[in-house]
């Protein structure tokens, strides 16, 4: 059961005008993906036709940066509704803009969101905040740790307008990794293309830390991660569509089957990791 752990299925209308235009640009396919996330059925039929199962739909709240408001949460609860048990629903709480952080959580758990994002460089913010007094990010962490939601962490870059890269670094998930153990802590794009060997690290000294590989060209990912089969039982296949240089999703599969990695691992990371993290 193939899964794409990172699709960017939003609400566009939330969009900033400078955003939508870095999503747009280079993107011949730009009408086809407003489609897709105006129908489900669309995207749907679209995951049949290149042969995956599953798809985690990736939502965040950053007003600054991208436009998105809280209502991504009830846009993405309503989309996964056309198919439950296909389409896996990421939302978010950002503990700067939010009046009840508590209250929100429990919205975030009421509307069945099966994960949460957040994009340190989108939401200026760094992963480990709640050390420097931002409270509502401690409470966000526990509560994810305590219903079981992962929480999936940007890391690496971004080439949007007003995005802050020093955010970025993976490092700082180190504290949260060992201050709440029991929280399935997801490596969005694994550092690319600056922090590679620090995600490396954190997914093998931390028990409870997953690579996402999403973002990263997959003819890349051996020369980014040499060592990626020792970490396959902990890495997830994810394209990042359809963000800024990301192709097609079909020929993203594609080039990573084509990897010179073992059949046995290929599987691993397209779908039993996913499996265990996102049970059918």
């Amino acid at each position: 059961m193939i899964t794409d752990c990172h699709v960017h299925i939003q609400p566009w209308k939330l969009f900033k005008p400078e955003a939508l235009a870095a999503m747009k640009r280079k993107r011949a396919d730009f009408d086809f993906v407003i489609r897709c996330c105006e129908s489900p059925a669309v995207f749907l039929k679209h995951l049949d036709a290149i042969g995956v199962e599953r798809a985690v739909l990736i939502n965040y709240v950053a007003p600054e940066v991208m436009g998105f408001t809280p209502e991504v949460n009830t846009f993405i609860a309503e989309y996964v509704k056309a198919a439950p048990k296909r389409l896996i629903p990421c939302g978010s709480v950002h503990p700067r803009h939010t009046q009840n952080v508590l209250a929100d959580m429990e919205q975030i758990v009421r509307l069945g969101i099966r994960m949460l994002k957040v994009h340190p460089p989108h939401q200026l913010l760094y992963p480990n905040d709640y050390l420097n007094g931002v409270k509502e990010l401690e409470i966000i962490y526990r509560a994810a740790e305590a219903n079981g939601i992962p929480v999936m962490f940007h890391t690496g870059t971004s080439i949007f307008p007003g995005a802050r890269n020093k955010y970025g670094d993976p490092m700082y998930v180190d504290d949260v990794a060992v201050d709440f153990p029991k929280l399935k802590i997801l490596l969005a794009h694994g550092g690319r293309p600056l922090w590679m060997e620090t995600a490396f690290f954190l997914v093998r000294r931390h028990a409870n830390v997953f690579l996402d590989i999403s973002g990263i060209p997959p003819k890349s990912l051996l020369k980014y991660f040499p060592r990626i089969e020792e970490i396959a039982a902990k890495t997830l296949f994810g394209t990042d569509w359809p963000g800024p240089g990301i192709p097609e999703m079909e020929r993203n599969l594609a080039d990573f089957r084509g990897l010179a990695m073992t059949d046995a691992a290929k599987e691993q990371i397209l779908s039993r990791t996913a499996l265990g993290i996102w049970p059918e």
